[in-house]
């Protein structure tokens, strides 16, 4: 190395350096702005990890279970400051969106049985900061159908947002492999097993399902539906751990969190810590490197079909990974990915950023495909009412259906966290009973007034919770459970 190179090399290592510590310093100073830490950022319960789960079985799982929470209750509920203990905190037992008051706490892993017999079963695995709550709907329809349903609290979910900061993707999937291995007991050797995910469920399934092509000690789904799948996320996700570096120091242990707010859901987080972001991250590069490896080793033709719905418009993860890194890689085995569009009938039209006109097409590649491709958008600029446009898996022509459902013309689009929630959901619907079954509605909330008066970002507000079509949606799953003999 030259004289002249060894000089830059060391001005640039130090330049490095000196940005590096100048992030970390900003990092640490912006983090002390806000609310203190509340009970609930700082308290970590004892909840499972990998090594432990693997030599579980699911009474075992369910019992450990039961600890968490109680420990929670302990330490959280029965801790809470005066000041603390509000109608709109979920760690108060005497709210009404307490989880404990209710007649089912949806934050708990749960077993729905059908009458007789199971003639099959599936697991459904909720997103990050998510809870089971979230699957159960789907679970339901699957229920009455003849399945087992199998709905997993992927660990340090549903207790306390500290618990993301203490964990790693690998106890996750260590939970997915239990919980497969219980459906399997369930039902026996030959029945069909299937499994859904939702966001970073998602994610899970798909690991499990490659990794049992990979392991043969391992049941193989029949069959793999995705909701919003986290097959990648945003870049800022790579360096999320280095913006919790300065939580190191006890004095700037706020630096673990992107965001904390009151927890006013009963069954989601609304705080997130750095590791969360970090773990989701890991798991995504994880499970894209698979998907490559087994595509170019040309064993993705052992993957079951997979049925996927996936908002265009997703703040969350990557419409264009589910395309480029899962669904270009795939054989033609059946799969078929249903892509919801943004509303081009809203009247909110005129408000709206021009480049996402063509988001669609530069994501998409041209038929024709291993895959099917369902589009659901408006039948014309002029109205309301949707369609399907199908293009079949090695085919170019598309086939165009109405579907009888409206885009509500105040919806400019589905979101990342709408697709499984139908509109009459007592939580996050815009149609719910008369009585909140949660001790609140959310989905039907409409707030006006100044800015910089609610504890949070109208963003969070105007995000929609509830899906419109959902119907067509249990309406596809429905077509892939095996029909009854």
């Amino acid at each position: 190395m030259s004289r002249w190179t060894l000089k830059w090399t060391k001005r640039l290592s130090l330049l490095a350096a000196g940005a590096f510590a100048a992030f970390l310093v900003i990092r640490a100073v912006d983090s002390q702005r806000g609310p203190p830490l509340e009970l609930w950022h700082s308290f970590v319960p004892e909840d499972l990890h990998a090594e432990r789960i693997d030599q579980l079985d699911w009474a075992g799982y369910l019992a450990a279970e039961q600890r968490t929470f109680d420990q929670v209750r302990r330490e959280v509920t029965d801790h809470l400051p005066p000041e603390r203990r509000t109608v709109d905190n979920r760690y108060y037992a005497e709210s009404p969106v307490y989880p404990g008051h209710f007649a089912q706490d949806w934050n708990r892993s749960y077993v729905l049985e059908p009458q007789g017999p199971p003639r099959g079963a599936i697991v459904l695995l909720h997103g990050l900061t998510d809870s089971p709550y979230s699957t159960r709907h789907i679970a339901a329809r699957y229920r009455d159908d003849g399945f087992v349903a199998i709905g997993l609290r992927v660990p340090a979910h549903g207790t306390v947002p500290s618990a993301l900061t203490d964990t790693a993707w690998e106890d996750w999937s260590a939970a997915t492999r239990l919980a497969m291995r219980e459906a399997r007991r369930r039902v026996g050797p030959d029945a069909p097993i299937h499994m859904l995910g939702f966001s970073n469920g998602g994610a899970l399934a798909m690991k499990y399902a490659l990794d049992a092509i990979e392991d043969p000690r391992l049941t193989r789904p029949d069959r793999l539906v995705l909701i919003s799948p986290m097959i990648g996320i945003t870049a800022f996700a790579r360096f999320a751990g280095l913006a919790a570096l300065p939580a190191i120091l006890p004095s700037f242990a706020k630096a673990a969190w992107l965001s904390r707010v009151p927890e006013f859901n009963p069954f989601k987080y609304n705080s997130f810590p750095v590791n969360g972001a970090r773990q989701s991250h890991r798991l995504t590069q994880a499970l894209q490197q698979q998907i490559r490896t087994l595509s170019r080793a040309g064993r993705l033709d052992q993957l079951a079909p997979v049925l996927t719905f996936q908002s265009v418009m997703d703040f969350t993860v990557s419409t264009r990974a589910v395309i480029s890194s899962l669904y270009e890689q795939l054989p033609a085995n059946g799969s078929e990915l249903v892509l919801f569009d943004r509303n081009r009938n809203t009247k909110l039209g005129p408000l709206l950023r021009p480049a996402f006109d063509t988001v669609l097409a530069r994501m998409v590649p041209a038929a024709p495909r291993n895959w099917r491709l369902t589009f659901i958008t408006n039948a014309s600029e002029d109205e309301a009412e949707v369609v399907e446009r199908t293009t079949a898996a090695g085919a170019t022509e598309e086939v165009t259906r109405r579907l009888g459902l409206l885009y509500p013309r105040d919806v400019y689009s589905l979101s990342h966290v709408a697709l499984p929630f139908p509109p009459e959901d007592s939580l996050y619907g815009n149609q719910p009973g008369p009585e909140p079954e949660f001790g609140v509605s959310l989905g039907g909330l409409a707030a006006h007034g100044e800015v910089g008066v609610l504890i949070l970002a109208m963003d969070s507000l105007a995000r929609i919770s509830w899906n419109p079509f959902y119907s067509y949606l249990m309406e596809r799953i429905e077509a892939v459970i095996p029909p009854r003999p």
